[in-house]
């Protein structure tokens, strides 16, 4: 058994709604609005779990389901599309007491991958699933199935008509969407900015850390794609003796780093703090191979972190008995 972590004063939960080219400009202050409210939304959700005592991990899955269900990100209803006009989901959850983990990819049918997630956690033989063989254990596990239109949206399709017209191959949700939205009034998407991969990472009242991330992956990419959401290590990494993180941005290059658990490894192995380890994996290990991103964490002591190398992320944090936080910009 893992040693007993000291006892927090002020359970916390963090979030993500994505990380890319968020340009002021291009954003409508109804837009802006928008999105803050649906960061508040999936923090109240969460922070209402830490305030009852309950457990980290149930607070990760409630709020990243929270903005699963909400159009205005990239995972779930709202997810991109693949070249082949299909969507393919992923994503993952673990827990930092026994590094339990439970990790889905190429949903279709599974309303919320979060919840998948966790079921293949729950079940306990395996630690990532893919394809019909995860939708058959979310099945198993009573989830609730849907069309795949489900997951479409008109703004997500005109994203992908754009990336294919200018044969710019698989493009980040927000740098799509900041296309779209750059197009002059009247083009099939000047509001253009649904956007955002989603993670969330909490530490409860127990002094127990959980991640957890939920993404639709990269508009226009090639069927099959994988990105770093889904992989523990890469995109999503749990450890009670270090920090809890969810990462956002250019999969691949995160995959290449190992980002999350690259954070936890300079905790635990050269001594830095949280927001040392964090810096170092994004202002540098990342940069190093040109990766864009960024990330959330919280630590075993409750320091927070939100880290990022673009021009914005959708992020925010709460503690029990406090207002939550929403910021987009720097």
């Amino acid at each position: 058994m893992p040693p007993t972590p000291a006892l927090p004063s002020i359970p916390v939960i963090v979030l993500h709604g994505g990380a890319g080219t968020l340009l002021r400009s291009l954003i409508s202050a109804e837009q802006e609005q928008a999105y803050h409210a649906a960061l508040h939304s999936a923090l109240v959700a969460g922070q209402g779990v830490l305030a009852r005592g309950g457990a980290s991990l149930e607070a990760v899955c409630v709020a990243v389901q929270a903005m699963e269900d909400c159009p205005l990100f990239n995972a779930g209803h709202g997810a991109v599309f693949t070249a082949e006009d299909t969507h393919e989901l992923d994503a993952a959850v673990m827990e930092g007491t026994h590094l339990a983990a439970g990790a889905v990819a190429g949903i279709t049918r599974i309303r919320n991958p979060v919840l998948a997630a966790r079921a293949v956690l729950q079940h306990g033989q395996h630690v990532l699933m893919a394809g019909e063989g995860a939708e058959q254990l979310a099945r198993d596990a009573g989830l609730p199935v849907v069309e795949p239109e489900y997951f479409s949206t008109e703004a997500r399709r005109a994203q992908l008509r754009d990336a294919q017209a200018r044969a710019s191959g698989a493009v980040l949700d927000h740098d799509g969407a900041a296309a779209l939205a750059a197009r002059p009034p009247g083009g099939p998407l000047h509001e253009g900015s649904k956007m955002g991969t989603v993670g969330a990472v909490a530490l409860d009242a127990h002094g127990h850390l959980a991640a957890a991330t939920s993404t639709g992956g990269m508009t226009n990419k090639r069927p099959g794609r994988v990105g770093d959401s889904p992989l523990i290590g890469a995109g999503t990494y749990a450890d009670d003796r270090t920090a809890a993180v969810s990462c956002t941005g250019h999969g691949e290059s995160f995959i290449r780093v190992a980002a999350a658990h690259d954070v936890c490894a300079r905790m635990a192995y050269g001594g830095f703090s949280l927001q040392q380890a964090c810096d170092a994996v994004v202002h540098q290990a990342l940069p190093a191979i040109h990766g864009t991103g960024g990330l959330v964490a919280v630590d075993a002591r409750g320091n927070v972190c939100l880290s990022f190398n673009t021009e914005g992320m959708y992020r925010g944090l709460a503690r029990v008995g406090q207002a939550p936080e929403t910021f987009i910009y720097r």
